[in-house]
């Protein structure tokens, strides 16, 4: 039987040290930790990964995002699909709670809308909100985990992953999508977030990353709403040329289914 790539305990007394630190962070409650799978699980992840032309991956192209992404299980590489399990896995799941203060938290073993996620030079996905209920389950989304998976990856190749005040007047935070970097963020109405410039590294290059989240049950009342699909914004003095129909939550259906930088 595989064991867990992090001591459970370790994980654990992680969540609960970073804690205070999350839930006063700004613009909104989030983590990021650097270095945070073992090296050798993240490099399996890392070789693996499909190139643009090795997959069928789903391909978005429109004005307000470019990228691509896969979320069939039987289509991840063994050793992504291993480090998506144990990313849904009880342990975690218990880190997660230890580390947001966010009880009954659930894993989507059906990854809408997550899995993997790649971008190619000029790529970008603008500021957004993301869909808050589940479009089959109808759980409340509470939580994005983002593992980067980019080896050398220069500043100057651009990627940033950007949160944004609630008033979408500014950025406050940037970071730099490098290799086993893992962002933990709460989803609100408010927590505006994105990769909003076009990615400038070299063409044989490209952005690479895991995507899971993460439901309740309901949700406080402060932060109920009507459900929603995607929600895009545009950034002071940005416009979006050729705008298309919004995203819809069946858009990410399956089509079977019709900082804290130490540890």
């Amino acid at each position: 039987m595989a064991s867990y790539s992090i001591d459970p305990d370790e994980l654990l007394a992680l969540g609960e040290r970073l804690h205070a630190d999350y839930v006063s962070a700004e613009p909104y409650p989030h983590s990021v930790i650097d270095d945070f799978f073992p090296q050798h699980v993240v490099d399996a992840a890392l070789e693996s990964f499909p190139a643009p032309g090795d997959l069928e991956w789903r391909k978005f192209d429109r004005a307000q995002e470019k990228k691509l992404s896969s979320d069939q299980e039987r289509s991840l590489p063994e050793a992504v699909r291993q480090l998506i399990w144990e990313m849904n896995s009880q342990v975690f799941l218990q880190f997660l709670q230890n580390l947001t203060g966010i009880e009954g938290l659930l894993p989507d073993p059906r990854l809408i809308g997550g899995g993997m996620h790649q971008i190619e030079r000029g790529g970008r996905l603008g500021v957004h909100v993301d869909f808050n209920r589940h479009p089959t389950s109808k759980l409340d989304r509470r939580l994005n985990v983002l593992l980067y998976l980019n080896k050398d990856w220069s500043e100057d190749y651009g990627g940033h992953f950007e949160m944004w005040d609630r008033q979408m007047e500014r950025c406050v935070q940037r970071v730099l999508p490098i290799f086993n970097r893992l962002v933990v963020f709460s989803t609100t109405e408010t927590s505006w977030h994105g990769h909003p410039h076009p990615l400038t590294c070299p063409e044989d290059r490209t952005r690479k990353s895991l995507a899971l989240y993460y439901y309740t049950n309901g949700r406080p009342d402060s932060e109920v709403a009507e459900t929603h699909s995607t929600k895009f914004r545009t950034r002071p003095g940005e416009t979006v040329e050729n705008k298309r129909e919004p995203l819809r939550l069946r858009d990410f259906v399956p089509p079977v289914l019709t900082r804290w930088r130490s540890r």
